[in-house]
């Protein structure tokens, strides 16, 4: 049995039938029958992972505070399957040598995607099948619903581990237009959530144009979820940060008229400084700036932020921003961080189009800035891996500097550069790029002004532009001319949904890499896919042939 919290306060149990296929369970409520999915094909091998037959096994038994009971049948390998890894929204979560787990450590009233993937004693890992989403039980607080008519009342008011549900419609109270946060606190262990029920129409938070429509300010471990922000155009942005704010989770937001210049922003954090945030699976099309993240003046900075799967395109800027910090002004606030942090940026599609700026205005699609040169923060890191990063007729696709992992993306510029890293407002430190697939009719990838004592890496990449790779440290790359893609790629050109980057079968293999530099990172060596990557392959893809996985697209990725 798998029992869950509905935000109508009901507790609902539902019997659902497992059909294992190479480890992997699908899941489907009790009527409509099992999923049908294909079998399922091991990474690295020809081998396959042999489904347990046809043997249902009993579905996650229940979906508690703060956790998940599962269990499956087992799966049968030629090797002998040496153990499962459950991932939930595309995260490796824990491994498991059982046919059963109990996961803790899930955020209350939180949605997760979840698999089961099993693996030999070889490495060979299943690929996971489609399967049913879940939302983790409730805190013991308080379950409320709301209005537009009360919400403002109930909001000021919420506790730790309340969850509040808004139901569908327009909010914009005169004493509350669209959501106030501000002093607003839950715990790490109790957050508040306010959300929208996933099974209706997004709740609208609507903006007026002397106010921001989301406003953080002295904010601690809230969730916000399965709403629309509608600033209407009136020069307020979309979320914002007026001040202090950490432990704040984003998700499956929808955010819409913050497009009247180039200095509205989708989702702001300028006022204040900020860490923990989650950013996750949200929609911002036609912002003057997609996010932005950290202060201009460097004193307000972002910190060890996770920003995945959303999907961010028609900026008149850029897409996303997260600004440089300065050492003489970094804060040292109750809470922040204490040791070296990672920004994580993974799994978004970042695209921008015709409306643009230029001139002086014109803007990357992401640009990240440099950590402070000494102190606290001096060690920071970004992580950038699997996004999709999509046309930019006026800059450069990607711009960085300070210390940052960049791996397993795929870039595609039929206007211009895509990949530069240069002084900014910082330095350029520890750089290491690998193991892309980048297209640009300009520049493919630019490496200068790496600062002494410090490594800048270019390794495995295969790039096709007029100008393939400019860096002084450079190893196994493949590289072409842009028209000459062709002969390496499955469809290198066409429209979305018809581009298909993946190698043709044979093409964009090697020696070897040595990875022992990347080891630190996470998901080091998965592909764009999310599979393993073999050493031997170049480009964000690790086979050839057919594609596996998504064909990119302007559209959450799955």
């Amino acid at each position: 049995m798998w029992t869950w919290i509905r935000p109508d306060c009901t507790a609902s149990t539902h019997r659902v039938r497992v059909l294992l296929l190479c480890g992997t369970f699908a899941l489907a409520s009790c009527g409509e029958g099992s999923k049908s999915t294909a079998a399922l094909i091991a990474e690295g091998s020809p081998r396959a992972i042999q489904p347990a037959s046809d043997r249902t096994a009993t579905a996650p038994n229940r979906v508690a505070k703060h956790h998940f009971d599962l269990s499956w049948s087992a799966a049968s390998d030629d090797v002998g399957v040496a153990g499962y890894r459950l991932v939930a929204n595309g995260a490796t979560i824990e491994n498991t040598t059982l046919n059963s787990l109990s996961a803790t450590d899930f955020a209350p009233a939180a949605r997760y995607e979840l698999a089961v993937q099993a693996f030999d004693a070889l490495g060979n890992y299943a690929t996971p099948a489609s399967v049913a989403s879940a939302t983790a039980g409730a805190t013991t607080g308080r379950l409320l619903t709301a209005s537009p008519a009360t919400y403002a009342s109930i909001v000021s008011r919420l506790q730790p581990g309340d969850t509040l549900v808004l139901e569908p419609g327009n909010y914009l109270h005169r004493g509350m237009p669209g959501l106030r946060l501000r002093d607003l606190n839950g715990t790490a262990k109790a957050p508040i959530t306010i959300m929208g029920d996933p099974t209706k129409p997004r709740p609208v938070l609507m903006g007026r144009g002397d106010i921001n429509t989301v406003r953080f300010g002295n904010s601690s471990y809230i969730i916000l979820r399965h709403l629309e922000v509608d600033s209407l155009n009136l020069g307020g942005d979309g979320v914002r940060a007026d001040g202090v704010a950490h432990h704040i989770t984003l998700e499956d937001l929808v955010i819409k008229g913050v497009g009247r210049d180039q200095s509205t922003v989708g989702i702001s954090t300028n006022g204040g400084t900020t860490w923990n945030w989650v950013i996750r699976r949200c929609v911002i099309d036609g912002a003057g700036t997609g996010l932005y993240l950290g202060s201009s003046g460097g004193d307000r900075p972002f910190i060890s932020g996770l920003i995945e799967n959303n999907l961010v395109i028609n900026t008149i800027g850029y897409n996303m921003q997260i600004k440089h910090q300065l050492a003489s002004l970094y804060p040292d606030l109750p809470g922040m961080p204490a040791g070296p942090s990672v920004t994580i940026i993974r799994n978004n599609v970042f695209s921008k189009s015709a409306n643009s700026s230029t001139g002086s205005n014109a803007r990357p699609n992401l640009l990240v800035g440099s950590f402070p040169l000494r102190g606290r923060g001096s060690s920071d890191r970004y992580e950038i891996y699997s996004n999709f990063f999509h046309d930019n007729p006026t800059e450069s696709l990607f711009q960085g500097e300070g210390n940052i992992a960049f791996h397993h993306n795929l870039l595609v510029n039929p206007s211009g550069n895509a990949l530069t890293i240069q002084v900014h407002n910082g330095e350029v430190r520890d750089i290491q790029i690998y193991a892309n697939t980048v297209l640009a009719t300009g520049l493919g990838i630019r490496v200068s002004g790496g600062s002494s004592g410090y490594t800048q890496r270019v390794v495995g990449n295969a790039v096709f532009a007029s100008v393939p790779i400019s860096a002084a440290n450079q190893l196994s790359n493949i590289t072409d001319t842009y028209g000459n893609a062709a002969n390496y790629l499955v469809h290198s050109t066409g429209a979305l949904g018809v581009l298909d980057l993946y190698p043709k079968a044979g093409m964009l293999q090697g020696t070897s890499i040595d990875r022992s530099a990347y080891t630190a990172f996470v998901d080091y060596d998965r592909d764009f896919n999310g599979r393993p990557h073999p050493e031997t392959y170049r480009g964000a893809y690790g086979g050839a042939g057919t594609n596996p996985g998504w064909i990119p697209r302007l559209e959450i990725k799955p």
